[in-house]
């Protein structure tokens, strides 16, 4: 089932030119059924990329899924024309009365800043808060992951010195439930990141480790009692993105090592291989499936079931 997207969005004919099943909101408006309404925060400076990263992983889904962009208001990034967010990117004024399946936050380029030092925190706090009672599930990715873990279980982050960076393999460990279905004992994970999230800290709090590398900690962990998922790690990255990063760090005289396992024989000459893509496919798979299977049909109902009552079950009629 195609994804839905914003009429006109410059991403969609990228997808187009990559077969993801896409539909323009005019299209999608004809067909008599309710989609998976999936709102992504996207705070990273390059927004097109992160776009595409998503859509094309969510455009593999059978069930049509309507993306809403969202970005901040507070604060205006530098690398993304302001006409372009005005006409494609919903702030949380514009979304405030509406409800969704999902919020997914994305990660962003201030990872070694405490959170409370992060120039738009107390609107990305405010727009966490709101999403209890407006969308039925979070999926945080890396930062994203963090920023979840730390204002909803004070789950705290830890420098780790140099950067964890490259495709590290990660150990399945095997929990009830649909998320991880179809994973290998062990599966890669791209990695860019300063910091970690530490186990013992998570199992305090009652979140479960789903994935993690002896290497680089934990890749992926659930909050059991609503289902919320933290990605500490970008299984949506494209083959050539850490590469590129790594290009860009050298350019600006950073001493970043060769990223681990990522360049074919170490030589940062050959073309990298996306050899982590279908967990990817099958990690949001998953996740939409689970998510199909507990929201409930009527959303607004949403506002009712945080306050003690009960919601109608099940996204078909």
């Amino acid at each position: 089932m195609p994804i839905k997207v914003p009429d006109n969005l410059p991403a969609l004919e990228d997808l187009l030119a990559e077969q993801v099943d896409v539909m323009a909101q005019q299209q999608a408006l004809q067909q008599d059924i309710r989609p998976l309404k999936l709102l992504l925060l996207n705070l990273m400076p390059k927004k097109q990329d992160t776009e595409i990263q998503f859509a094309r992983l969510l455009g593999n889904s059978p069930l049509q899924i309507e993306l809403i962009l969202m970005t901040t208001a507070s604060y205006t990034p530098r690398h993304t024309e302001p006409g372009y967010l005005r006409r494609f990117y919903r702030r949380l004024e514009d979304v405030r009365d509406d409800f969704f399946d999902a919020l997914i936050v994305t990660g962003a380029p201030v990872e070694r800043l405490p959170f409370e030092e992060v120039a738009y925190w107390s609107e990305l706090t405010e727009i966490l808060d709101w999403s209890k009672s407006h969308c039925f599930r979070r999926l945080g990715i890396c930062w994203g992951a963090q920023t979840l873990l730390y204002h909803f279980h004070d789950v705290p982050k830890f420098d780790c010195g140099d950067k964890l960076f490259g495709v590290y393999q990660h150990r399945l460990n095997h929990v009830p439930g649909r998320l991880m279905r179809g994973f290998t004992d062990s599966f890669p994970m791209p990695v860019s990141r300063y910091t970690e999230n530490r186990k013992s800290d998570l199992a305090a709090a009652g979140i479960e480790v789903l994935g993690e590398s002896d290497a680089c900690g934990i890749g992926l962990a659930r909050n059991p009692s609503n289902g919320d998922l933290f990605v500490l790690n970008h299984l949506e990255y494209d083959a050539d993105t850490l590469g590129a990063e790594y290009w860009r760090d050298r350019e600006q005289g950073l001493s970043t090592a060769l990223p681990h396992g990522y360049f074919p024989g170490d030589d940062p000459q050959a073309e990298p291989v996306n050899f982590w893509r279908p967990y990817a496919f099958l990690l949001m798979n998953n996740w939409i499936n689970d998510l199909y299977q507990s929201t409930p049909y009527d959303l607004s109902s949403l506002a009712q079931t945080r306050n003690g009552g009960q919601a109608p079950r099940r996204l078909v009629t």
